[in-house]
């Protein structure tokens, strides 16, 4: 299983038009096989500041999100949008057991 977890700046003022963009890539990316979890969260403090959480059955089901049509639209959408400053990191995990 991978988990990734980061962020994505963008202008809190461009929110409003992120928003269906991002929903857009969230549900699509939802669809996808081998996707466990995909959201994004404002962060309460930091508006132009989403978190990025997602977990993927494995590199392969990785891999061809990387090749699907909607990722390619969102990054497309980036410029616009104001997204800049980016920080995912992936790593590698065992069975989720709840705690």
């Amino acid at each position: 299983m991978l988990v990734i977890v980061g962020t994505v700046r963008l202008p809190p003022e461009m929110l409003g038009e992120a928003r269906p963009a991002m929903a857009s890539m969230i549900s699509a990316s939802r669809t996808e096989p081998g996707c466990i979890e995909y959201s994004y969260a404002q962060d309460v403090l930091d508006a132009g500041l989403i978190h990025v959480t997602e977990v993927w059955r494995d590199r392969a089901a990785l891999d061809e999100h990387f090749r699907s049509a909607h990722i390619a639209r969102w990054r497309e959408s980036w410029p616009a949008l104001g997204i800049g400053d980016r920080n995912l990191v992936v790593y590698e995990a065992g069975e989720a057991k709840p705690i």
